[in-house]
């Protein structure tokens, strides 16, 4: 018997290890041949399956819900702005809550009168394949170069839209065994949104409340490492007398992933927080590879169950072929109505301008699916009339919209000329908080008096103000001083670094030292790392971006040299109203001086759509970027 549980063991050991393996070699060549991972792993997935000596890996909802679903949607949560969540509350709430529950009604009355189910089966395949996932709406939409808040929503509506979808399809399967009302069914969504989220609050004040009195790294990291099935765990076993269902444990994750990524910088010391987002993305850089093998691994069983059913074959593939449309046409249908249907109310268009039609259109395509949808759906009773072709249906909406939405999505984002995150106003914006908190520091440095020798505090001063003036260089010429600065430090960090090598090989100094002065070398290191990144490698994330007509404009290039401003001190309107700007623009036809978009006023905008003049420059120190209205470029 010892025997036989060792070699159990052994062989699941072995099972995980050639799993993660492989996952983590076909992410690494896809990322060298400019494919997308996810895609390329549910292939080689589907491939996988036939072999012979492969076993046969089921995806139960164990493993999905309790195993991956947690770390994965926690990891997203930490790096997602709850600032920015809360700002687009009302477009995540419609497409999380409201479109779950459209595709829903929607494809279960279609799948009623393909499969001819009751109308409860067919919804409960609604709510299964209603929820984009978030894994792949993280990784297609920012390999696409999709605009920040494009980006937001998407990342926050596949943060939300598992937990409606849970509820429903729990809520539908009731209804199939006849034993859930309409009172019950609001009921059970009102603990599980409500519950869901005091309970990701309690355990974010518990959580937060531990890791600042907490002072070694390692435990820091290792208590957010147990902090998603903290807050999972306990929701899901708590039940009130008379209410089917309980707390959400998907929103009870979601939202202490919120609050504790937003109290961070307040809980946590710098080094912790470099441990943690080290580790989380290599969880996440791992499981996410993992579930898309996982996958494609699923289509041998899926297809042998399929062939016992007594459904003809045409019958089934109409149903997916049919339902996989559905899914992406409900999504384009729903999105429109509620993208601009808000901003008839005066009060909401004041405050929330609608977006161009083309940004609308990427999100009603970005609705690719994943392994929630397959987790889901074996949540389905085995009496469940057809479950086996349910299952397949739910395979071809996962690895369909995978393969048509997130193949042609960054297509789409090129095609329709939708301008990505501009690296020039981020750099713009970094400038401007770095001077900010620059000019915080040397205030508290000025106002400590003689308590500091003069060589200190000029150095202090130096350092201060060199970090601020290397991101107001990035502004400017692409080889900046900053940017010397760092190759030439970094070669001589390796050239330091091989003489603690050269010392270490003597054996005459006692390790202990040489590990603290390389440690001391390999931070300083990857500081540099990342400032030369900024430098010169910023265009990275956003590489599928529409490229920058620079010199492509008549209306830049025929633009006339910079007119004397006519109201240097700021905003003309700012001014005359009283109001505050965050950033300045000058029109090159006039010299007017207004406010960017960031500002409440948005006088620069203003002034285009009111006058006509097409080109506006950028009227802060050291920039020198214009913007074309008309042609919507930077040059």
């Amino acid at each position: 018997m010892v025997g036989a549980a060792t070699l159990w063991v052994v062989e699941t050991a072995l099972t995980v290890v050639t799993l993660l393996t492989i996952a983590v070699a076909v992410s690494a060549v896809s990322g060298r041949l400019g494919v997308s991972a996810p895609l390329v792993l549910i292939v080689v997935g589907i491939l996988a399956s036939y072999v012979p000596f492969v076993p046969q890996l089921e995806l139960t909802p164990d493993i999905v819900l309790l195993g991956l679903l947690p770390p994965l949607l926690y990891a997203a949560a930490i790096r997602t702005s709850l600032v920015d969540f809360k700002a687009n509350r009302r477009p995540i709430a419609l497409l999380s809550v409201g479109l779950v529950l459209f595709t829903a009604l929607g494809v279960g009355v279609l799948t009623t009168v393909l499969l001819d189910v009751p109308l409860a089966v067919g919804i409960a395949l609604g709510a299964v394949v209603g929820p984009p996932d978030a894994v792949a709406a993280t990784t297609i939409a920012r390999r696409a170069g999709l605009p920040r808040r494009v980006v937001t929503i998407l990342e926050g509506e596949s943060l939300v839209n598992d937990a409606t979808a849970i509820v429903t399809l729990r809520a539908a399967i009731a209804a199939i065994a006849g034993t859930v009302g309409v009172w019950e069914v609001g009921a059970s969504f009102a603990l599980s949104a409500v519950g869901g989220v005091a309970v990701g609050l309690v355990v974010a004040l518990l959580v937060g409340t531990i890791r600042k009195r907490i002072e070694d790294e390692v435990t820091d990291v290792a208590v957010s490492l147990l902090t998603p099935w903290i807050a999972y765990l306990p929701a899901e076993e708590i039940h009130l007398p008379g209410v089917e269902g309980h707390p959400s444990g998907v929103l009870a994750v979601v939202t202490a992933g919120l609050v504790l990524g937003h109290k961070s910088p307040v809980i946590q010391s710098g080094a912790s927080r470099l441990f943690e987002r080290t580790n989380w993305t290599t969880v996440s850089f791992v499981l996410e590879n993992a579930v898309f093998l996982l996958i494609g691994l699923q289509i041998r069983n899926i297809l042998n169950a399929v062939g016992e059913s007594e459904l003809p074959v045409s019958t089934i593939v109409l149903a997916c072929v049919l339902v996989l449309l559905a899914v992406m046409g409900l999504r384009i249908v729903w999105v429109f109505p509620a993208t601009y249907l808000p901003r008839l109310i005066p009060r909401v268009k004041a405050a929330d301008p609608a977006p161009s039609w083309k940004a609308t259109l990427i999100v009603g395509w970005a609705g690719m699916r994943g392994v929630v949808t397959l987790a889901a759906v074996f949540l389905l009773p085995e009496s469940t009339p057809e479950r086996d072709v349910l299952v397949l249906i739910a395979f071809v909406v996962t690895v369909g919209t995978l393969m048509i939405q997130g193949l042609s999505l960054p297509w789409l984002v090129r095609r329709l000329g939708v301008p990505g995150p501009d690296p020039h106003e981020d750099h713009l914006q970094e400038a401007t908080v770095y001077q900010a908190v620059t000019d915080a520091g040397l205030a508290w440095l000025d106002g400590i008096g003689p308590e500091l020798p003069d060589d200190t505090r000029q150095r202090l001063r130096d350092r201060s103000v060199d970090r601020t003036n290397a991101v107001w260089e990035r502004l400017g010429s692409t080889d900046t001083p900053s940017a010397q600065y760092s190759r030439a430090r970094a070669a001589m960090i390796a050239e330091e670094r091989a003489e603690v090598l050269r010392i270490r090989a003597t054996g005459g100094v006692d390790q202990t030292a040489l590990a603290r002065v390389l440690n001391a070398l390999d931070v300083e290191e990857s500081i540099l790392d990342r400032m030369y990144e900024d430098e010169t490698t910023a265009h990275r994330e956003s590489d599928l971006r529409p490229a920058e007509a620079e010199g492509a404009c008549d209306h830049l290039r025929s633009c006339a040299p910079v007119p004397a401003p006519r109201t240097p001190q700021g905003c003309e309107e700012c001014l005359a109203d009283g109001t505050k700007w965050v950033h300045l623009r000058l029109c090159m036809e006039c010299g007017h001086v207004g406010c960017c978009d960031s500002s409440v006023g948005r006088h620069a905008s203003g002034h285009f759509h009111e006058d006509g003049h097409p080109v506006m420059r950028s009227f802060e120190p050291g920039e020198a970027w214009r913007w074309c209205f008309v042609d919507e470029v930077t040059g």
